[in-house]
């Protein structure tokens, strides 16, 4: 059953009443509106409801956007007397084309804030026929690795976008060089040797070197090059004060460590502050997205572009994007990692991109999800849910699972249920043995297939579909109580109850009639007939408050508000044969259970499956 959206979030989306929406509607069929709603699914940036949702969820301001070579026309723009020259020659350039960028740092894996950046930057390029490129910021080598490159591009491309080229700040480390002697030629930066303590806070004292003479920082800039300053004894500063009152940000900072691309030509590495705005003017950005964080930072972005005379980008920015009950900070995962709370950065429990497909959630679902979200919303766990409705159910055939000794939870014990003339009285027209029996691939549209599962005389149930006796409201197995197992075309009635040293059920005896010549049951059962063993891995939040980083809400920090139950998991689940040839990230609905993807950890002899969600995961929860 796909996830329904609250009251609050349909009138968010489709707005109040009309008269029109009073009206009498004809009755649709059920299959019918779920092809609308599946419908929903395409990528963001995509000809469809998406692309436009995306430029609504920028609250406006994508309307506002200035045209490529008209950025001049921006609030706060600042107007040099080669503006418009830079500008003609950018358009000639680019053809006036849209260009944006998405610019990670490649010292982590991406999480679901990261995805919304994708989103905006692609999507809103693709939306206006103009490109996107993957640029890495990787001006800080000690935090990067080879995995952390990959992985990020991998994402980029699950989530249905190529770049139009892939690029790094590292490409461009000699003509930010370049720029920076430059920069210090025109007085406009000048070499410091305050300490990192000393220069950090909203107030700290100006440097006794900003006056410092032009060829003596040009002097003291080489010897940062070449070595001859350890590190934090000198770093290269820019003479301006941002919005949020930081003066004199620092361009350039040495650091003795070997680049990944670049090996040991460089010891001083540029910082953001310095990098970004540079690097976009170098590829023609003409909208350069970024969260509200960086609005501290537009004043710099564009002093440091008319400072150097070179074409100047826009900077516009939109609301970061968080969600409850997680932590979506590189460091406080890495934490995560380290303590052993959680495998590694792809743990399902997270909120990183690979541990969401890991977990088994779709790339439209998290395309569709950062189309939808408010721009400066904190997400309930409710909120990520709705906008998946359809799309974590779209492509999951129908398979079926039982769980193993020892649970009780969403896959519970299954119970023995043995038929047949030795055991349970009179054969079932033959008694169901070496019988094999059809079951649609997805039961709402048989359309789309068939495969056949052994119905053998010994089947598995799930310990709940049976119980002693019978409450009020209860319809599936029990004495004197026949149920019908799905798909099978038989009806069974409990013969005899088995029982271990304990106490506890372990098989019943039954007997077996065709559907067409027995009364009809209350409920249908699923069931399972010559079963693998598998693992199965249940998935709960992994912090217990909303805010696990808000001090008042958790004063021992996030890492003492971790959930003891976040993961569960059923070792020895029976599932259905049919699934046997599924490969890692195959998605199932497992009836009545949830929707289950396989993980990458499975091997011969022993699938192991995630649970993405349940059947019945509450939207309204916060």
């Amino acid at each position: 059953t796909p996830v329904c959206a609250s009251f609050l979030q349909v009138l968010h989306l489709l707005g109040p009443k009309t008269e029109a929406d009073l009206e009498k509607k004809p009755k649709v069929r059920r299959r019918r509106r779920r092809r609308e709603r599946l419908a929903l699914s395409l990528p963001a940036g995509e000809v469809g409801t998406e692309t436009r949702s995306l430029l609504e969820q920028l609250r406006g301001e994508a309307l506002k956007f200035h045209k490529p070579g008209e950025n001049y026309k921006t609030e706060g723009y600042v107007v040099t007397p080669n503006t418009m020259a830079l500008l003609k020659q950018h358009l000639a350039i680019t053809g006036g084309q849209v260009r944006t960028r998405f610019p990670p740092e490649p010292n982590g894996i991406l999480h679901i804030g990261h995805a919304k950046a994708i989103n905006f930057n692609f999507g809103y390029a693709k939306a206006n026929g103009g490109v996107c490129f993957l640029r890495y910021d990787d001006t800080n080598p000690e935090k990067e690795e080879e995995k952390y490159f990959t992985a990020i591009r991998d994402m980029v491309e699950w989530l249905g976008y190529q770049p139009y080229a892939v690029t790094h700040a590292s490409d461009y480390f000699d003509q930010l060089y370049a720029w920076a002697l430059e920069l210090i030629r025109r007085g406009q930066a000048y070499v410091c040797h305050q300490k990192v303590e000393e220069i950090k806070g909203h107030n700290p004292p100006p440097s006794p070197w900003r006056d410092r003479p032009v060829e003596e920082s040009l002097v003291l800039f080489e010897d940062m090059r070449k070595g001859k300053f350890g590190e934090g004894e000198a770093t290269l500063r820019m003479k301006l004060v941002m919005e949020d009152g930081k003066m004199d940000p620092v361009a350039y900072r040495v650091k003795f460590t070997p680049h990944h691309r670049t090996g040991d030509k460089w010891c001083i590495y540029p910082t953001y502050d310095y990098t970004h705005c540079l690097c976009d003017s170098i590829e023609h950005i003409t909208h350069s997205l970024c969260t509200k964080e960086f609005q501290a930072r537009r004043s710099s972005y564009f002093w440091l572009c008319n400072a150097l005379d070179v074409y100047c980008p826009v900077q516009w920015e939109y609301g970061r994007l968080n969600l409850l009950y997680t932590v979506v900070s590189k460091r406080k995962i890495i934490r995560l990692v380290e303590t052993g709370a959680v495998r590694d950065w792809d743990d399902p429990r997270l909120f990183t991109l690979t541990a969401l497909r890991r977990r088994g959630f779709p790339p439209e679902a998290i395309n569709n999800f950062c189309a939808r979200v408010s721009a400066g919303d904190r997400m309930g766990w409710g909120r990520w849910m709705s906008p998946l409705d359809g799309v974590v159910t779209a492509g999951c055939p129908k398979g079926r699972c039982d769980g193993g000794p020892g649970d009780n939870g969403a896959t519970s014990p299954g119970g023995v249920c043995s038929g047949g003339a030795e055991r349970a009285g009179p054969p079932c027209h033959g008694r169901p043995g070496a019988l094999e029996v059809l079951v649609p691939n997805f039961p709402a549209d048989e359309s789309q297939g068939f495969h056949k599962v052994p119905f053998q005389p010994t089947v598995y149930i799930e310990e709940t579909d049976f119980r002693e006796e019978m409450d009020k409201g209860y319809k599936r197995l029990a004495p004197g109580q026949p149920v019908g197992l799905r798909h099978a075309g038989y009806v069974i009635a409990v013969q005899n109850i088995i029982k271990d040293a304990s106490g506890r059920v372990v098989e019943l005896e039954v007997t077996c009639t065709k559907s067409d010549m027995a009364e009809k049951p209350k409920a249908f059962i699923h069931w399972v007939s010559e079963p693998l063993a598998c693992e199965v891995r249940l998935y709960e939040r992994l912090f217990l408050h909303k805010n696990p980083e808000d001090p008042s809400e958790v004063p021992g920090g996030f890492l003492s508000d971790l959930n003891p139950d976040s993961l569960r998991v059923v070792p020895n689940a029976l599932v259905d044969s049919s699934v046997l040839s599924a490969r890692p990230f195959d998605k199932f609905q497992f009836e009545r259970l949830g929707y289950f993807s396989v993980d990458p950890d499975s091997k011969e002899g022993k699938m192991v499956f995630n649970r993405t969600v349940t059947l019945k995961e509450d939207p309204g929860k916060a």
